[in-house]
């Protein structure tokens, strides 16, 4: 068997660096999404097999290019990794609906328009994609909600995409786990100054103390989280599995939220709150 071609999306950091730079080590071409002149010449620079490619997956222009460009390298595309996303965060009642629109449109719908644009090719080698989701979509936390219901929505639309394309020899498979260790969070950060700047001052004064409480676990879960290559070396298992899983949900901490997230309503909101340090 041929060089074979995988596109992974959200390539410049975390996650999906670490899957792009370990799926060329083991000698795949790997087309690296990013947005940066800058990010593109580091990811050309870190391995031969890594060309990186401009990919904002919210813009049509983008993907119909990234599918050509995919297409006239000559190398059979095997492998989509979805793994473009972001977290927005605020409380509910005064977030701006277009911070909720733009959770969705990357999250949601950027990684459906990809697999769309890339399932000819992947139809022809009888591929696999693989979406990365968070076990947060089945686990909803306080002013979280819209990342929170952005993997939910994901992974109802992974299991439809994955039986639709059973019959076809295409294994779908999502990936959740917990806290990663990725700059996410630290733009989460950065949003979080902005998304303040332009809330009304009832928003401060009703849930100032919370928001506070929100960073602070956010500055936890960046110290305690597990290294982005845990969910690298899942993918490329999956990868290279004959009869990948459905779901993958990796991390100790990941697997107990999944426990959680089964229990009753009362008892998972003291647990969460506990957890979050959230004041009364």
């Amino acid at each position: 068997m041929g060089k074979q071609a995988i596109l992974v999306t959200g390539a410049s950091t975390g996650i999906g660096y670490a899957t792009a730079h370990l799926l060329a080590q083991n000698g795949y071409a790997v087309f690296a999404g990013v947005r940066t002149e800058d990010d593109a010449s580091r990811l050309a620079a870190a391995h031969p097999n890594l060309t990186p490619i401009t990919l904002d997956v919210t813009k049509a222009a983008d993907i119909r290019t990234a599918a050509a460009l995919v297409r006239e390298s000559g190398i059979p595309l095997y492998g989509l990794v979805n793994n473009a996303g972001v977290a927005v965060a605020g409380p509910l009642e005064f977030l701006p609906l277009d911070d909720i629109r733009k959770q969705f449109e990357i999250n949601v719908y950027g990684p459906i328009a990809i697999a769309q644009a890339m399932l000819p090719m992947l139809r022809e080698r009888r591929g696999r994609i693989a979406f990365i989701g968070s076990i947060a979509g089945r686990i909803s936390a306080p002013f979280v909600g819209p990342y929170s219901a952005s993997k939910a929505a994901l992974a109802s639309l992974v299991d439809a995409m994955r039986q639709e394309l059973a019959g076809f020899g295409i294994a779908v498979s999502l990936f959740e786990f917990a806290a990663v260790k990725t700059p996410i969070w630290s733009k989460g950060r950065t949003a979080k100054d902005a998304l303040v700047a332009k809330l009304p001052a009832a928003a401060i004064e009703h849930y100032g103390p919370f928001i506070e409480a929100i960073v602070a676990q956010t500055e936890r879960e960046e110290r305690h989280g597990m290294e982005p290559g845990a969910v690298a070396k899942a993918v490329l298992g999956a990868l290279r599995s004959e009869r990948p899983r459905e779901r993958y949900v990796i991390g100790k901490q990941a697997k107990l939220q999944a426990m959680i997230a089964m229990l009753p309503p009362s008892t998972r909101d003291r647990l969460i709150k506990k957890a979050m340090q959230l004041p009364d």
